[in-house]
């Protein structure tokens, strides 16, 4: 499921939208193009005057997708003086919205919020819902350099990356690529067209969709290629930046050590060697501290040392690095991406070109059908399939993933042909099976806590490539018997396989927030977060129309958790995934593994040892031991008895590398969790 790229495409896939003054009676229009080549959506945008415009937009892909309308009316400087907006959000949820400003006044109202202002003058309003049209009005209003204010909160500046040429004769196109800083945790990156009126040109989506007008199909390549390199290069800057290389013989001392493969900290006090990226040595602190002369050296004070986290379930983009590491996610598995696009970041992330952690790649396969996800192969037939795992065998991947669509009749011929070239497989259940049925076909493993309910939930006429397979879970998980025959049997099914679940639980907050509250799975960091960002926090994603359906898929979802307990309980490996907001969503997920019933060691092992093990990389990390990667992490607190201690990172260690997540925070404008990191220091300075 790939949520990220989902909420995305809910706030730009309706990209492009009014000119800085509307031609009265211009009609434009724009093509969403995923990156099979197929297209995905379409925006079209109508001006009878400049204080009467509508664009309608849609977007689908995956089975879902937001279809909305907005109409407006545009002031003189750019920014709106009457906003409106209808129809629903990726996964459902009803969009209405509205705003009116006169002068120095402005109110709004939306299902999520209300609000209003008697300083309205000059600031634009963010639409809660809206479309990428609001990048358009963002450039007028941050012309020359200027920040543009925003309603309800924050503010919004822009710079010019690249200018480039497209389309020929009448059609030929002055752009620039530009990106706005101050919407959320990384850089929005637009083309717009140059000029003192600039327009919207593209929204790029980086191997997944590109947004373009109707008749600039052939100039796709070019833009994705433009930007790739631009973002590149502004990535290798934030490594070199925020990272610091440990060259020689490096020390942390007095560091109590968590034992990851027995789920405990170790007695007494150690002081753990590095040397050339590994662990050199781990030794009683203080002992043979004379014969062991380091360059540099860091005192833990006591605080607790783990392996770096596993984050198992991702779709790493360039950008989510920052926000990975600082919150000690050191290795991310991948699981689902363009192959291309993921090639690349795998490379340029070795090389120091992305600021990123270490990439466990999976290979995404695909059946052919209206609902397809469009990354990795989708295939029709056998051989199609295994030629698919061939190319990901002959890449290095140790796993595939088999996603929604795939045909049922080559299924178990496809696992088989996966176990015999030494890959595991995972995946969701394809349309029209139960999770028993991909147990029984060879699966090793699960993804998703509603995969895992939908067992009990259909039969073999349900659809779940629509949004079935989220509001069946939302509205009949609560009733379930979890002591019944049929899920007692099931248990003994997946113990009996050894089956692994990636349950990503936090990311099914979504499944019982109503707009208007905050998000639980964010809650307890919002105050850290950018204004902006928590506004959006504040965004329910499901048709939630009442207080009788919100307390039924508040139950549903809490008995997802207690569920994920059992299967702990049962014997049932788990692995600890997010494919939501990076860094954070990890956090909060071992927090809901603890309120499952599982103890902070033990989440703590699921998140470390688990990670390696079942990413088939245990050899090289995911544990503290001589020889192993230098992948680890330094914690303010003890998260071995208060697992929210692990949102205080106070120092990673990376790829032969020392991170201060307090400065990587700051960067990305987020207030940091511990003010007084470790320093190092040489040791001609002691």
């Amino acid at each position: 499921m790939k949520l990220i790229k989902a909420l995305i495409v809910s706030l730009c896939a309706g990209v492009l939208i009014a000119p800085a003054v509307a031609d009265e009676g211009k009609v434009r229009r724009w093509v969403s193009i995923v990156d099979s080549g197929n297209r995905a959506g379409e925006i079209v945008e109508r001006c009878k005057s400049p204080t009467d415009c509508e664009v309608r937009f849609i977007f689908k892909d995956n089975g879902r997708g937001p279809e909305i309308s907005e109409r407006y009316a545009i002031a003189e400087d750019g920014s709106y003086t009457r906003y409106t907006a209808s129809g629903l959000t990726t996964f459902g949820s009803r969009v209405d919205e509205r705003f009116e400003a006169s002068g120095a006044r402005a109110s709004w109202k939306s299902t999520t919020e209300r609000g209003r202002s008697d300083q309205a003058t000059g600031k634009l309003y963010l639409p809660m819902n809206g479309s990428a049209l609001i990048y358009e009005r963002m450039a007028r209003l941050t012309a020359n350099g200027r920040s543009a204010s925003m309603l309800p909160t924050g503010s919004v500046v822009r710079r010019t990356l690249k200018t480039a040429t497209v389309g020929e004769g009448a059609s030929r196109r002055d752009i620039e690529l530009v990106i706005f800083n101050g919407l959320g945790l990384t850089p929005d990156f637009v083309w717009l067209t140059r000029g003192e009126t600039p327009e919207f040109f593209s929204y790029v989506i980086a191997g997944y969709s590109v947004t373009v007008p109707e008749g600039y199909e052939r100039d796709i390549p070019k833009l994705v290629e433009w930007q790739t390199a631009a973002e590149a290069e502004l990535l290798a800057g934030y490594f070199s930046r925020l990272s610091t290389p440990l060259d020689g013989l490096s020390v942390i001392r007095n560091a109590r050590v968590f034992d990851s493969e027995h789920a405990r900290l170790l007695d007494g006090l150690r002081d753990v060697y590095l040397l050339r990226g590994r662990i050199a040595a781990i030794k009683p602190a203080g002992v043979g501290v004379e014969a062991t002369k380091a360059e540099r050296s860091l005192d833990a004070a006591g605080r607790v040392l783990l392996p770096g986290l596993f984050d198992m379930h991702g779709h790493v983009g360039r950008w989510e690095g920052g926000l990975n590491l600082a919150a000690g996610v050191t290795t991310v598995r991948d699981l689902g991406n363009d192959n291309a696009t993921l090639q690349q970041i795998m490379d340029q992330t070795s090389t120091g070109q992305v600021f990123g952690p270490r990439i466990v790649p999976t290979g995404f396969l695909e059946g052919e059908s209206p609902y397809s996800a469009r990354n990795g192969f989708v295939i029709s037939t056998l051989d199609q399939a295994k030629a698919a795992i061939d190319w990901y065998s002959a890449h290095g991947y140790p796993q595939i993933k088999i996603y929604n669509s795939f045909p049922r009749e080559h299924l178990k011929a496809t696992v088989a042909y996966a176990h015999e070239r030494g890959m595991r497989v995972s995946g969701h259940v394809p349309a029209f099976l139960r999770a028993r049925d991909v147990v029984e076909a060879g699966f090793d493993e699960i993804n998703h806590i509603n995969q895992v309910m939908l067992n009990f939930l259909v039969d073999d006429k349900t659809d779940t490539r629509t949004l079935q397979r989220f509001y069946l879970p939302a509205q009949k998980t609560a009733g379930l018997d979890f002591e019944g025959r049929e899920v007692r049997d099931f248990l003994d099914l997946l113990k009996s396989r050894g089956t692994v679940i990636d349950p990503t639980l936090t990311t099914f907050d979504f499944l019982r927030q109503r707009d208007g509250e905050m998000s639980q799975a964010y809650a307890s960091i919002a105050e850290h977060l950018p204004a902006t960002l928590q506004r959006g926090l504040m965004s329910g994603g499901m048709d939630i129309p009442n207080a009788r359906l919100h307390a039924l898929y508040n139950t549903s979802y809490s008995r997802m958790i207690e569920f994920v307990g059992r299967l702990h309980r049962e014997g049932i490996p788990l692995v600890a995934g997010t494919d939501a907001i990076a860094g954070f969503t990890l956090q909060r997920e071992l927090e809901l593994y603890v309120q499952a019933g599982i103890s902070p060691a033990e989440t703590l092992r699921i998140a470390t040892w688990n990670g390696a093990k079942y990413g088939r990389v245990l050899a090289d990390r995911g544990s503290i031991e001589v020889g192993k990667l230098a992948d680890l992490i330094l914690v303010d607190g003890d998260p071995t008895r208060d697992i929210s201690a692990i949102r205080n990172v106070a120092l990673v260690v990376t790829q032969g590398r020392s991170i201060d997540p307090s400065a990587v925070f700051t960067e990305l404008g987020i207030k940091p969790f511990v003010m007084t990191p470790p320093r190092w220091q040489d040791s001609a300075a002691r």
